[in-house]
């Protein structure tokens, strides 16, 4: 049985009917065509679903769509113009396929909202839920330490 929820998408408010089964991601990229977050695991492991649900980031893969009931969900798709985090992810070159970018973007996002100046190992702390396969962490630790100080200036 399928029941319509009502949320904010990107600042935007929606609406969406889903199953009590329907994951976010499913939701998301079904009903409104957005393709960033992409179910990898389906166990909440790697961070390739990673989306924002009220400024705080969960795993779409395991989310229940219903959850998000009145709620505001952030994408990757949230904005047009690159901030500074995905401007230093391009400079530093911490990416190779792709796939897991959206997932380090946004968690990167809330890391630097919360710890405006971290440290290294406070980097790899927030950062060990997202996983990369093309192993590009050097590049992706340099990325968050130059959008950190981007921040700051800005």
């Amino acid at each position: 049985m399928r029941r319509e929820i009502r949320f904010k998408l990107n600042g935007e408010a929606v609406s969406a009917q889903v199953a009590p089964h329907e994951n976010l991601v499913e939701v998301l990229q079904e009903n409104f065509g957005l393709y960033g977050a992409r179910e990898s695991c389906g166990q909440g492991m790697c961070g390739c679903c990673t989306v924002l649900v009220n400024g705080t980031a969960v795993s779409g893969c395991l989310y229940l769509a219903s959850l998000v009931e009145g709620g505001e969900v952030s994408t990757i798709e949230n904005n047009s113009d690159p901030d500074a985090v995905q401007q230093a992810i391009v400079e530093a070159s911490a990416f190779q396929c792709g796939f897991c970018t959206p997932g380090f973007i946004l968690m990167t996002r809330q890391l630097l909202d919360e710890h405006p100046d971290p440290d290294e190992d406070t980097i790899r702390h927030y950062l060990s839920g997202n996983l990369c396969r093309c192993a590009a962490y050097p590049e992706i630790i340099e990325a968050v330490k130059l959008a950190a100080g981007k921040r700051r200036r800005a």
